[in-house]
This record gives structure tokens, sequence and C-alpha cells, in this order.
């Protein structure tokens, strides 16, 4: 409650000391423009080369502000202004901007920010630009299209914004598995920030673009900025860390603010498992009833060490396409005391201000912990704990409830990414395990996955 209170209490003073600085400066700042030279880019750099403008949102949940996500380097936030374009005759109209830096740069110079202006009074600009006091002011300002100024109806339950895609990622039948468990969850939009992807990755990218359920964000962070691979500065000493992953959950909370009523902020190799529930249409029905004020629900990681396979399951048409299969993956590493847990979300995203990868930093509403006795979060990547006997993790089939679709749903799509002829699953047993048949029986007697 008193965090609540807190962000509410420095909205309303950011609101406040903008119009007030707005209102000393106004006749200060009278800069005519012939034009707008519009930015198109998902990143954009300011004059100062310090400076990089991700996307510029209304936002009137206290006050009416413009704010726009963006990466600074931590020493450089002051004298910042937006300028704003309130008539036709385009004559520039400056306001202080308010800086605020998110709490988690994890020691690395270049951080996440919003720029936060109050906008004018009787002022319903389309476009902001920003400078500094030692910007030359010109006629060259990029202007930054307000996005979210008019609300439009929801038209999605589910969004997931999956965030910086990097490394010339190739985990491909990982990726189409993931994609295919979150349509049967019922998600209907994944939003991706994507640096670059293998050949067989972007036939993926595009064929989901193409359905209608992928949207990509081109993030060319690495053209600007040298971009780290590690979440700490200490680890890679870079500008920024994980190619500036943070910005971009953000920018997808606020692009999505108004068009998805959840959106979930998870990774490429994880997936939420209901343990309760068929499916996430139920299970956050569920906790939105037991919880009525929360609009963050966080979900316990458990990590399936990709090392660790159960040799029941292999798909032989699914060899030649390079990544991880998920279904062979059916043990998870025990929690260990006096480590915390990472853990990863389903927001409301009208109620974050700001988030974090783990955990928002500034929202209007509380944070709820889901027992993993309802749901966990399924993460299938390298082990924390290398040196555990697959006799010490802890066995867990879960995933298998939702076996038998998603079989026959990765095997369309692999089919038209890989241009192949339509033939059967291919889904059998290991050789030394048994037959097919055998194997099928045995899944059946479980009655996790009949195929």
């Amino acid at each position: 409650m008193r965090k609540i209170c807190f962000t509410g209490c420095l909205l309303v003073m950011i609101t406040l000391t903008s119009v007030y600085y707005h209102r000393m400066v106004a006749s200060k700042w009278n800069i005519e423009y012939k034009e707008i030279k519009r930015a198109e880019k998902n990143i954009t750099p300011l004059g100062d080369n310090k400076t990089f403008i991700i996307h510029a949102y209304y936002d009137d949940r206290v006050g009416k502000n413009i704010r726009t996500i963006a990466i600074v380097h931590h020493s450089n936030t002051a004298g910042f202004y937006c300028l704003f374009y309130c008539n036709t005759s385009l004559d520039g109209n400056a306001v202080p901007a308010y800086v605020n830096l998110h709490s988690d740069r994890f020691g690395f110079p270049y951080v996440t920010a919003d720029i936060v202006c109050a906008e004018p009074n009787a002022c319903a600009s389309s476009h902001v630009s920003f400078f500094k006091n030692d910007y030359p002011k010109d006629d060259n300002l990029p202007a930054f299209q307000i996005k979210n100024r008019d609300s439009q109806p929801i038209t999605s339950d589910f969004t997931v914004c999956m965030s910086t895609m990097f490394g010339n990622y190739s985990n491909a039948l990982q990726f189409i598995q993931s994609i295919e468990m979150y349509k049967i969850m019922g998600v209907q939009r994944v939003t991706i920030y994507k640096n670059s992807a293998s050949a067989l990755m972007e036939k993926a990218l595009q064929y989901y673009a193409a359905e209608g359920i992928v949207d990509i964000v081109e993030w060319p962070i690495d053209a600007y900025l040298s971009v780290s691979t590690k979440w700490h500065y200490t680890m890679e000493p870079k500008d920024i860390g994980y190619y500036g992953q943070i910005a971009a959950l953000n920018d997808c909370v606020y692009r999505n603010m108004y068009r998805s009523k959840f959106v979930a902020l998870i990774d490429t190799d994880e997936v939420i498992l209901p343990v309760k529930y068929k499916d996430w249409t139920a299970m956050m029905a569920a906790l939105e009833a037991d919880n009525p004020n929360a609009g963050v629900f966080l979900f316990e990681n458990h990590i399936f060490p990709k090392t660790v396979l159960d040799s029941d399951f292999e798909a032989k048409d699914w060899e030649s396409v390079p990544g991880i299969n998920i279904l062979q993956h059916l043990y998870w590493e025990p929690s260990r005391r006096f480590i915390f847990n990472n853990r990863k979300m389903i927001v409301k995203p009208r109620t974050v201000i700001q988030t974090s990868v783990h955990s928002v930093l500034m929202a209007n509403a509380r944070s709820v912990h889901v027992s993993p006795d309802k749901a966990f979060l399924y993460h299938c990547r390298e082990p924390e704990q290398p040196w555990l006997k697959k006799s010490q993790l802890i066995r867990d089939t879960t995933l298998l409830n939702y076996c038998t679709d998603l079989v026959e749903n990765v095997d369309q799509v692999i089919q038209m990414v890989t241009s192949r002829k339509k033939k059967s699953s291919g889904f059998s047993a290991r050789p030394g395990i048994g037959t097919a048949g055998k194997y099928v029986r045995k899944a059946r007697q479980l009655g996790k996955c009949t195929l």
C-alpha cells in the first residue's frame, strides 16, 4: 500500500512541477518549423548521442502527460525539454521534462528512463520532439508520434512480450513449441523485439507474422551501443545489459496497454504452465477472483535443465530442426535455500508504470505471488545446478497435459516452415525403450498424451 501511495504522490508531483516550469519557460522557446521530421525507427539517437528515444506514449492515469520510453546515460538527465506542436503553424511549444531513471541498472552506464512532460493546456499535439539546453536549436529535430492518445477497444485477452531476440537466435524448435503452447493457453498476440535470428528462425517469424499472432519489432540496439549478453556490468563490461531488454519490456507494456487485458513478460524458453486450470483464461479468472486488487501476478521459476532428457520422448521428424524439444525435458531443479528464485509475470498493463524483468518497479496495484501448486514457470535452459544427479531432480509431467495438441500443431508449422510434405508426426520411442506402439500405450495409461 505504501508503494502504491508513493507512486501516486510521485506522479502528481511530476505533473505539478512540469506545469509550473512550463508557465515559466513557455515564452523562452518559440521555434517555428516548416515541417515535422517524423522519426520512423524503433530506436532513434538524439543530438547528444547519449540519449536514445524508443517511443512516446500518452499517459492520462495521473494528469495529462507524455511518457517517453528512452535509453539514457545515467549521468545525462538534466536540461531536457519536450517540444510540442500545438497548432497548424507548427510553432514549437517547449515544456521542461522530468527524466526518471529506472532503478534496475545493474551497474551498466546506460539505463532505461521515462522522459515525462505535462502536455500544455489546449494542446493535442500528434508528435513531440526533444532537446536539451546545449542542443543546437534548429529545424532538424526528429518528431515522435504520440501513441495511445486515442484509446481503442481491447482486442486481446493475452499478449506475450518476448524481448530482445539476439545472437543470431537459432533455437527454432523450442520457439515454435513456445508459440504453440501460448496459443493453447489462449494468447492472441506475441510481441518480439528482434535484433538477429537465423535463416530458419526468420522463416518461422514470418510464418507467425503472416498468421497474425506475432508482432515483430526490429531492435538494432547494437548499432548505437555496445551490448552485453549478461545481466550485470561486472560479468561483461558494456554500455547496456541483455541488448536493452528492460527498455524493450517497458515499451512492450505501453505498446499493448490499451489493446490487451493481460500482458505476460516472459522469454522464448519459458511458458507459464497452469497446474489446476485448463488454460490462462481459467487461471487468471481464478487468480483475479482471489486477488481483486492485484495487477501483477508473479510465477515461480522452475528450471528444467536441457542437459537432462526423458528418454521416453523423441520426435524423428523434428530432428532436422535446430533447437530444444521441450517434451524431452520433464525434470526440474529443486529450489535452494537462501538463493533468490526469479519469477516472471502476467500483468494488467494499465496498472504498470515501470517494469523490470522479474518484478514491476512502479505500479498502482499490488503484486501477488502465485503458488506453484496453481501454476509455475516452465523454463528449459542451461542448468543452474549442474552437479545434481537426475535422481535428485523433480519429475513433473504437467507439460504432457498439452502433448497431443502441441505435437499436432508443431508438426503443421514445421511442415510449412521447412516446406515439407505433410506426413505423420514421427513421434516415437527411443531405441532400447520399446516400440512406438508400446510408448503410446504407456502414455495413454498415464492419461497424459494420446498420439
